[in-house]
């Protein structure tokens, strides 16, 4: 007799250490109560916010497949068994939604090919907050994930986001990793045009969030650690 497929649902996570249901809805809870098959970066941190949303679950019952950058395509292919079996099965980001900047959407993507209902669940994006609170433009706006190291390179490709926002009147975002933040704002201030707009948005949903939109000219005034906090940087030229 064949199964009907169970359905893969896209847990997201909180970007902190917060109580998660204080930020999550009860409706995570559900889900999660009732999965015991997930995919997942790191099974540790798995763990630890499985426990934390339902104290009652049993480890030992806990099924993972880890998904991170050494994951093999062939691999891939085994992850969703457990939902063409019949049995749900549960995406989880290591922080905020899954697939958003995050290495889920290759699940995601399977399991459009192999008919498996997809269900996303309502959570915070790191993303879409610092958008919301930049005051810039969210009807058109890019997320260009990290920008290149190099410092030429870097130079030109924040020109050319720069002008892409003036052209386009469309709001580039972008993030660093956490213990380059600081010269990270240090390029946008010697590189970008001083009128030209750049919100920093960090540690989002936590007791320490701090969110500001200012001109080049008036950051250099500015002093703020950025040192291992996890942000979004926003730009745009009016």
């Amino acid at each position: 007799m064949e199964h009907q497929p169970g359905k893969l649902y896209l847990i997201p996570t909180g970007l902190g250490d917060n109580p998660p249901l204080e930020i999550l809805p009860i409706s995570i809870k559900k889900v999660i109560e009732s999965i015991d098959n997930y995919i997942v970066e790191n099974e540790k941190t798995a763990r630890r916010f499985i426990k934390s949303i339902d104290q009652k679950k049993s480890q030992p019952s806990l099924k993972f497949h880890i998904l991170n950058k050494y994951t093999q395509d062939e691999e891939l292919a085994h992850y969703l068994d457990a939902c063409k079996e019949g049995k749900s099965m549960g995406l989880l980001s290591e922080a905020g939604c899954p697939a958003i900047a995050d290495p889920g959407a290759d699940i995601v993507r399977l399991a459009h090919q192999n008919h498996i209902q997809v269900i996303p669940l309502v959570g915070p994006s790191s993303i879409i907050l610092a958008l919301m609170g930049s005051g810039m433009n969210g009807q058109s706006f890019t997320f260009n994930g990290y920008l290149p190291i190099e410092k030429n390179e870097r130079k030109m490709e924040l020109k050319r986001l720069e002008k892409l926002s003036f052209d386009l009147n469309q709001s580039q975002l972008f993030i660093e990793t956490p213990y380059r933040n600081n010269k990270m704002l240090e390029d946008l201030c010697s590189i970008l045009q001083p009128q030209t707009r750049v919100c920093v948005a960090c540690d989002l949903t936590l007791s320490t969030e701090y969110i500001r939109t200012m001109t080049v000219k008036d950051w250099k005034f500015v002093k703020v650690d950025l040192h291992k906090r996890p942000a979004i940087f926003i730009i745009h030229k009016d």
